[in-house]
């Protein structure tokens, strides 16, 4: 059986402001099904959105659909993500993204739990991290 999860049918909820700083937007495209671990969804980003620091017990791939945006894996540098680039964040790898100052960014995130945790929250990124 195939389950069908239709345009304009899918949770759509404001990002939890102690995991994102400004407006955040996900829509989750779709939950593990049953005996699997992988979730995915659209998050939105308006400029200046980001996440915190956090981690995935088995990593996240990104896929950049619009705008532009900026990650970082913790001790690297930045980087700037555009429409078609995808983002491997490793294992357990501490990481951030969104948007930036004057572009939002919209992303689909695809993420694998363990036990039903999808990541682990951190601390917020401070402006002088954003914005360095």
């Amino acid at each position: 059986m195939q389950i069908i999860r239709k345009a304009g049918s899918r949770p759509y909820t404001k990002g939890p402001e102690e995991y994102f700083t400004g407006n955040v937007w996900i829509e989750t495209y779709f939950p593990p099904l049953e005996n699997s671990r992988v979730s995915g969804a659209l998050v939105t980003f308006e400029p200046s959105a980001r996440s915190a620091w956090h981690t995935h017990p088995f990593g996240q791939n990104l896929i950049v659909m619009s705008g532009m945006g900026w990650t970082q894996c913790e001790g690297d540098p930045k980087v700037e993500i555009r429409p078609g680039d995808v983002v491997s964040c490793q294992c357990r790898k501490k990481h951030w993204h969104g948007a930036t100052p004057t572009t939002g960014m919209s992303h689909i995130a695809i993420t694998e739990g363990l036990d039903g945790n999808f990541a682990d929250w951190l601390e917020k990124v401070t402006d002088e991290e954003y914005l360095a």
